[in-house]
């Protein structure tokens, strides 16, 4: 039997940005499924806790379920695909400049290194496509 595998070996990706934007057009954003499809993936997104949903791509598909949400502060979800079992976690906190906006996804182990590497780089060119949703939507 393998041993379970201990927390210390679980990644996460996490990425934070300032956005001069209030937190209900970054919600709008995160939780809109037309918008969500403009920055992220297709999908049949509902913000309701335990709403499963997939976000879709000619490559394949993404299952996921809800699992917090509170509105203008938190949202997240499961992301299980090609081996991850994972889950993302959207959090917005009122500053100065307008949002601060951190997006976590949490659930890496040691061997799914090529997966690690590809969210990372994957949720910076989500971040400045979101971005740009953002500041489009009103």
């Amino acid at each position: 039997m393998r041993a379970p595998a201990d927390a210390r070996e679980i990644r996460s990706v996490v990425i934070e940005r300032e956005m001069p934007f209030p937190a209900n057009r970054i919600w709008r954003a995160l939780t809109q499924p037309h918008l969500i499809a403009e920055w992220l993936l297709k999908g049949d997104f509902k913000p309701v806790v335990g709403h499963d949903f997939q976000f879709t791509q000619d490559w394949g598909s993404i299952d996921c379920r809800v699992t917090e949400v509170e509105p203008e502060r938190s949202l997240a979800y499961t992301w299980a695909a090609f081996g991850l079992e994972s889950t993302v976690t959207w959090t917005l906190m009122p500053s100065g400049q307008g949002t601060r906006l951190r997006m976590e996804q949490v659930g890496f182990r040691r061997d799914q290194e090529e997966s690690y590497r590809g969210a990372r780089a994957a949720w910076t060119a989500y971040f400045k496509q979101l971005e740009g949703v953002v500041e489009r939507s009103s």
